[in-house]
C-alpha cells in the first residue's frame, strides 16, 4: 500500500509517516510550497522556506522520498487574494481553514 503523506516540517505529520512506514506501507511525502523564497511569507513556523527543509529532513531520516509542489500560484489566487480583499472590506476571514 502507498500512502501519501502531507509533511508540514512539524512533529505530527513526520510522526505520521514513520508511523505508517513502521506498519509497512509504502509512504512518499509531500509539501506544498505555497510562499516565494524571496520573503513575501512567513519567515519561519508554518508554511515557510524553513518548514519545507525541515519536512525534506524528515523524510530524508525517514527513507522516505519527499516532494515539494509548487502551489504558489493556486494559493495566491483562492486564497491570499481572496483573504486580502475580505479583510479590506472589514471581514475577519481565516485564511487556513
Amino acid at each position: 500500500m502507498t500512502v501519501a503523506v502531507a509533511m508540514s516540517g512539524g512533529v505530527d505529520s513526520s510522526v505520521a509517516a514513520a508511523l505508517l512506514k513502521r506498519q509497512g506501507a509504502h509512504v512518499v511525502g509531500f509539501t506544498l510550497r505555497i510562499w516565494e523564497a524571496s520573503g513575501d511569507g512567513p519567515a519561519s513556523g508554518c508554511c515557510s522556506i524553513d518548514a519545507v527543509s525541515d519536512a525534506r529532513r524528515a523524510a530524508a531520516r525517514l527513507g522516505v522520498p519527499h516532494y515539494v509542489l509548487d502551489a504558489r500560484g493556486v494559493f495566491s489566487e483562492t486564497v491570499v487574494r481572496p483573504f486580502a480583499e475580505a479583510y479590506g472590506r472589514g471581514s475577519t476571514p481565516n485564511p487556513c481553514i
